[in-house]
């Protein structure tokens, strides 16, 4: 009996490689692979290679290319646009800057300068010098509240007022310290306006103006002699020679025809101005040489 022979290497390969005909299970196909893969390979059941391939790289189409090239031109206009609204918008500004602040546009002309209310002690052409010094210099630059110191300086000046008058002119307009009383002073009189500020000196009291007499350095009582100047009328005033007082309290007028008066302090000056122009136009204060009206409830003539 013969032994069966092995069989060979050879024939167990192509044994392996032959398919089968009998109901033995078959391996089962690799699931189906969806979307791009790349580098993918297929093998045998024996592990050979048996084909491979790569997923082709996405193709963009020429209408989103022109459509991508479009906007960045657009992007660019925009840009372009922006750059230049901005340079024209700071060369504008730069422009006007230069008119208004430094061109001969504005600038102040001294012909156009116009000084009021300088009344009889002010001299205007100093408070001109003040405005010629700015000759030239645009007016949205003039430093008006500076001119305004300076023009305070000038001597008479109790109050001014600096308004720029477009486009080349200056207005001034002051409030002067006029002179209320002549005070002597050595061989001369010194002018006060109502605050005791001299605002000038004559040889002669001038006409119209009273002489006051108060002790030297004595300001409440100075003070107190104005204070009662300041409130009369101007046609009383103007009857009023001398005024002398060597107290606060003790405020005395003579007016030009003679009289006396008897004033006291400055309290009541409107109740006393009105008792004193009662007795002066009646009979008995044309004939009265003295008038008390300290007191003004109980005045007094004699």
């Amino acid at each position: 009996m013969d032994r069966p022979t092995a069989p060979t290497p050879r024939a167990r390969a192509a044994e392996a490689d032959r398919p089968s005909t009998g109901p033995i299970a078959t391996a089962a196909a690799p699931a189906p692979v969806t979307g791009p893969q790349r580098n993918v390979s297929t093998y045998s059941a024996s592990g050979r290679r048996l084909s491979g391939s790569s997923a082709e790289a996405p193709v963009v189409s020429s209408t989103s290319l022109a459509r991508f090239a479009e906007r960045a031109r657009a992007r660019r206009t925009l840009a372009r646009r922006q750059i230049v609204l901005v340079v024209g918008g700071l060369a504008a500004v730069l422009g006007l800057g230069w008119l208004l602040f430094f061109s001969p546009v504005l600038a102040l002309d001294t012909e156009q300068v116009t000084v009021a209310g300088a009344g009889s002690v002010v001299a205007v052409e100093k408070v001109e010098a003040v405005v010629d010094a700015r000759a030239g210099v645009p007016l949205p630059r003039l430093d008006t509240v500076t001119m305004r110191d300076e023009i305070l300086d000038v001597p008479g000046v109790r109050e001014a007022r600096v308004m720029r008058d477009w486009p080349h002119g200056v207005s001034v307009t002051l409030v002067a310290r006029e002179p209320v009383a002549a005070v002597p002073d050595e061989a001369r009189f010194a002018l006060l306006d109502m605050d005791g500020v001299q605002v000038g000196r004559v040889d002669k009291a001038p006409k119209g103006l009273p002489v006051v007499d108060v002790p030297v350095g004595e300001k409440r009582t100075l003070g107190a002699v104005l204070a009662v100047l300041e409130q009369l009328p101007d046609d009383l005033l103007k009857d009023v020679r001398t005024v002398a007082a060597q107290t606060q309290d003790t405020v005395t007028m003579t007016l030009r025809d003679g009289v006396k008066v008897h004033w006291g302090s400055a309290a009541r000056t409107p109740l006393k101005i009105a008792v004193l122009s009662t007795i002066l136009e009646s009979k008995p204060g044309k004939d009265a040489k003295v008038v008390d009206v300290s007191a003004p409830e109980l005045p007094v003539t004699r």
